[in-house]
């Protein structure tokens, strides 16, 4: 029979995984913004988005920006084709994330 600590254990471990996958894609994302969509990447702050001193609702106005799907309007199919990436692996990591503590309470 399998642990609770191990399935709890492959469980995290795929979460982290995941929002490794996710910051990535954001980085990259922010990186094509800057010539795809530069007035955004004023707006999100994009120089300062992944310090410590970064403004935090800056860093909302992409959030706000991906998750109305606003990106849909863009010419820019490389950019698009990034938010929508960027967009799917937050929700998945955000699942994964209360899965995870869901299964912690649990198990």
């Amino acid at each position: 029979m399998i642990n609770a600590d191990t399935i709890l254990f492959a469980l995290m471990l795929v979460t982290i995984v995941n929002i490794a996958r996710y910051l990535t894609a954001l980085r990259s994302l922010i990186y094509i913004m800057r010539e795809a969509h530069p007035l955004l990447y004023q707006q999100v702050d994009g120089n300062g988005f992944f310090t410590t001193h970064g403004n935090v609702t800056k860093q909302v106005r992409l959030y706000h920006y991906l998750k109305t799907k606003e990106y849909h309007h863009h010419h820019d199919e490389v950019f698009t084709g990034k938010c929508e990436r960027v967009r799917e692996l937050f929700i998945l990591s955000a699942s994964l994330v209360g899965v995870t503590l869901f299964a912690s309470f649990i198990l």
